[in-house]
């Protein structure tokens, strides 16, 4: 009888002894590739960059409990690096540069492997320089294998464009501040025109002393969803009196919009990639870098549906259109009859996570004050500008941490934490257990707390979403002792 003894006397013999992982290899990572692409904006060609599998496809879809195992190919003549924005990797294949890892050199490779213990809405994006204002971004989808089958499910991606550089965006930016005399709130100078720029855009910013909450810094272009203008928008074919699932990604660079669903109403059911107590509506607020979830149930008989997503503040408008069965697809226009409100957290504080955090005492508490100089455009949290000298905010291991962001400027900031999800547990000083997030608005004049358990060791990014603050200083770290 061949004892196990003797099986590894005779394997060892041999000079191998079977492999469990070679009997069950995995399959091969998916490939992701950084490339420039050329799309059309206003009749114009314009290039810019996009995230694409080798069969064209942008972005990456996977299933909620596999391993997120991407290999990234750079097929730029320049550096870049890719955030998984809401995931929870190692921090060191979170795609930050000089924190995290070093930038992929072009033509160079970069390997992730990590687990994906949840599923939602998220997305990827360059770190690198202002890479994702050129569209360096992708869906990142992150699928339950059980989830609704009946339903269709519906991607759409927002972007703010510009034909200028944005390295010439943010020189302009500094140099209009530093010539804007007029002294607005807080002592600093007034901020810049929420109207139209000079006839063509191109991303102009004009000097006001104005001491109304200011909500965009530049005139953008145009503003697209997947790619495309309403000149020429996406028309997605539905099924008369069915289900569909919005997925709503805003990869706008500096731009939050009124998501509105015009004669549909929706069911709100995940924000950031995690599940709320459903909420429905007609329109819904998304923040630079925020997501939503968003389920339909069309009405019976041919119909054209426009989902948009209307610029806060302004007329502006970008969107999609679906269309049930033979209806007539008529043009919509890119501006909204009137100009859309301020965001604001009023839906924020009603929402409520189907899984809150464990209640606890909080363990260590940071506070963030979002603080400004329009002057020179330098914006910061408690007064420093971010270099690579600024300490980190210290965090244990199995801390809970509450974070209490105070804006003490008249401009929104959304803020994002890398690496870990938390939940919205105070506005305004008004406690309540809210929503699990990654990305939060923080309005101006208000203060927002949360708070997330410290589970993740590492060093990470905790910053402005919008991509100019960011740029001037308004990013921190957090470092686990």
């Amino acid at each position: 009888m061949l004892t196990r003894r003797s099986f590894l006397a005779a394997v060892l013999a041999a000079g191998s002894v079977p492999d469990a992982a070679a009997q069950n290899p995995l399959p091969p990572p998916a490939v992701l590739r950084l490339a420039r692409r050329t799309i059309e904006v206003n009749g114009k060609a314009a290039e810019v960059f996009g995230i694409g599998q080798p069969d064209g496809v942008l972005g990456l879809y996977a299933e909620t409990g596999g391993r997120f195992r991407v290999r990234l190919e750079n097929h730029l003549d320049l550096p870049s690096l890719i955030h998984w924005h809401g995931l929870t990797p190692p921090w060191q294949q979170d795609g930050v540069p000089d924190i995290s890892a070093p930038a992929v050199p072009a033509g160079g490779t970069a390997d992730y492997d990590f687990t994906l213990p949840f599923g939602g809405t998220y997305w990827m994006h360059s770190h690198y320089g202002f890479q994702e204002q050129l569209l360096m971004a992708a869906p990142l989808i992150v699928r339950d294998p059980g989830g609704n089958r009946d339903e269709q499910e519906v991607v759409i991606m927002l972007h703010d464009f510009s034909f200028a550089p944005p390295e010439e965006i943010f020189a302009r930016l500094r140099k209009i501040s530093a010539s804007a005399v007029p002294m607005g709130p807080m002592g600093m100078p007034g901020m810049m025109a929420d109207g139209p720029g000079d006839s063509a855009g191109h991303g102009m910013a004009v000097p006001t002393g104005s001491e109304k909450p200011h909500l965009n810094d530049v005139q953008y272009d145009a503003f697209l969803a997947n790619s495309r203008t309403l000149a020429d928008p996406e028309v997605i074919k539905v099924e008369p009196g069915g289900r569909v699932l919005l997925r709503i990604i805003n990869g706008s660079s500096m731009s939050a919009y009124h998501i509105d669903l015009g004669q549909l109403e929706g069911e709100l059911n995940a924000v950031d990639g995690h599940a709320v107590v459903p909420f429905k509506g007609h329109r819904f607020p998304a923040a630079s870098a925020q997501r939503l979830d968003i389920k339909l149930t069309l009405p019976p008989g041919d119909g054209a549906y426009p989902i948009l997503a209307v610029l806060e503040g302004e007329r502006k408008q970008t969107g999609i259109i679906l269309v049930a069965g033979g209806a007539h697809v008529a043009r919509v226009s890119q501006l909204a009859e009137t100009p859309s409100p301020p965001l604001t957290l009023d839906l924020e504080s009603r929402l409520r996570a189907t899984e809150p955090l464990k209640p606890r005492p909080v363990d260590r508490t940071h506070t963030l004050n979002l603080t400004g100089d329009m002057q020179t455009y330098r914006w910061s949290i408690n007064n420093v500008a971010w270099t690579q000298e600024v300490p980190p905010f210290p965090v244990k291991g199995g801390e809970r941490v509450e974070l209490i962001f105070v804006n003490h400027t008249m401009m929104p900031h959304p803020m994002h934490l890398h690496g870990h999800v938390f939940q919205v547990t105070a506005i305004g000083g008004k406690r309540f257990d809210g929503a699990m997030r990654d990305t939060v608005l923080v309005p101006p004049k208000m203060s927002v707390n949360v708070a997330f358990d410290a589970a993740n060791p590492g060093w990470w990014a905790l910053h402005c979403h919008l991509a100019y603050h960011q740029a001037a200083g308004m990013f921190a770290t957090i470092r686990y002792l």
